[in-house]
Order: structure tokens, then sequence, then C-alpha cells
């Protein structure tokens, strides 16, 4: 459940594996690395403050989640979690995180692979160099 001060100060709040009190249970070396992994790498590369970007535990706030322009968004799959978040930080929302516990799933499998893996990196690079390209026409428009 989300406290009221979460979710009172913030336009997105994101259930995080990966903050002050949250953790993982039930997970192998390999999956920790790569979802560990993903979420720096991404908040390195977009410079975005949460520590638990490729997660789907999030409460958005209607009239954020309503300014968001969904044409032009690049991905699909766990990737989608890291560009929603940074459609939102740039669009100013306040994000607030909110410590989990993830325990593995009981039922079905996991949909992660190398290529789903790669591409997350890729939309990452390309989300961060498409920033880049649209700050240099803007510098260069004025």
């Amino acid at each position: 459940m989300l406290g009221p001060i979460a979710a009172g100060a913030a336009n997105l709040v994101i259930g995080s594996r990966y903050t002050t009190g949250g953790r993982v249970e039930d997970w192998g070396i390999g999956r920790r690395i790569v979802s560990r992994g993903g979420s720096l790498f991404a908040k390195v590369v977009l410079g975005l403050g949460p520590s638990d970007l490729t997660g789907g535990f999030k409460a958005w706030r209607a009239s954020t989640l309503g300014g968001i322009a969904f044409d032009g968004i690049h991905s699909g799959g766990y990737v989608f979690q890291i560009e929603m978040t940074l459609r939102a930080s740039r669009a100013g929302a306040r994000i607030v995180e909110v410590p989990i516990t993830f325990r593995d799933r009981r039922v079905g499998s996991s949909k992660m692979s190398r290529k789903i893996i790669v591409e997350a990196l890729l939309v990452v690079v390309r989300l961060r160099a498409e920033e880049i390209v649209g700050a240099i026409r803007g510098r260069t428009a004025r």
C-alpha cells in the first residue's frame, strides 16, 4: 500500500526493489545482475534519479499519465518502463520510490531473453541520442 506521504507528494510512485528497504527474493545471480545492471545503465545514460527503472510496480497520477504523448514511444516490453519514467521525469513529474519486496513468480516463466536485453540497451542509447540531437537542434535554431 502506498503511504499517504508518497502518494501525496508524487506524480509517479515506483515500487522499488533497489531503494533503501527494497529487496528481491528467490532470484539467481544472473537475473539479479541483468535487472540491477539494466536499471543502473539506464539511470546513468539517461540521467534519471530513480534506482529501479525496469520494474513495473508503478502508481501514476492520472493527470501525469494523461499528459504524456504516446506517439513516438519506441519500446514495448521491459524497456517501456524505462521510457515511461523518462518521459514523466522530463515533463517535470515528481517521482518517488517506495521499497517493495519482490518475489519470483510462482506460475509461468520469465520472457527475458538476450534479444530483449539488447533491445533495451539500444533503446536507452537511442533515447539519449535523440535528446542530445534535439538539444543541439534547439540551440542552432535560436
